[in-house]
């Protein structure tokens, strides 16, 4: 059994990497493409699903904004089980600070070169709300196409889904990237940042290990 992998905004799978499924399945991380100018989230989407065989039966796993994809995927070749870490279920659940952002549309004003890698105040952004004490936050950081950050930063934003029944969610509860409060999440990891698969993958292992048992 397959169960296909997709990390987080701008992450490679070094954030997922230690962390550890049961024998008998067959870990298949999907990388990120870089979407086509003005690309329309939905066709994204499916250029994503066009990796997955569904020939089969398989399971789906995302991390983050990871999360929000395996879940559009879902729509289109539905999976056994999906489960997302440091993720929302729907809009109702996204932060103040992404709310704010949908409703000003901030981040469609910014130019591209704001998302540069370079920019400080967007490292400083960043490493506030991921993990300000985490010192290795920017090695888990390999995709920084300017263009796919800006982008993929818009379609959170925007992002509309009503709760789609049987998703499994775990959360840390210190996550300020997507708090817990705003969610009813299957499980929370106790002192878990956004960063929390890589920083308590034990503990997320031992769940991931309990929810593919079969």
């Amino acid at each position: 059994m397959k169960v296909y992998v997709v990390s987080g905004l701008g992450a490679d799978f070094k954030v997922l990497e230690r962390l550890s499924f049961p024998e008998h399945l067959e870990v298949v991380f999907i990388d990120w493409l870089i979407p086509e100018k003005n690309e329309p989230f939905h066709t994204y989407v499916q250029r994503m699903a066009a990796r997955i065989d569904d020939s089969e039966p398989f399971y789906l796993l995302g991390y983050s904004f990871g999360g929000i994809i395996v879940q559009e995927i879902n729509k289109i070749k539905p999976a056994l089980k999906v489960v997302i870490l440091g993720s929302i279920r729907s809009h109702k659940e996204k932060s103040r600070l992404i709310r704010t952002g949908e409703v000003t549309k901030i981040v469609r004003i910014l130019p591209v070169r704001f998302f540069n890698e370079r920019a400080t105040r967007m490292y400083s952004v960043v490493r506030k709300l991921f993990d300000p004490k985490n010192p290795r936050l920017l090695q888990y950081f390999k995709v920084r196409d300017p263009y796919y950050l800006k982008w993929s930063i818009e379609q959170i934003s925007s992002w509309k889904c009503d709760e789609i029944p049987g998703v499994i969610q775990i959360l840390g509860d210190k996550d300020i990237v997507f708090p817990v409060k705003n969610s009813r999440p299957d499980y929370i990891i106790k002192g878990g940042t956004h960063l929390f698969p890589a920083t308590k993958y034990k503990e997320v292992s031992k769940i991931l290990n309990e929810i593919f048992v079969n």
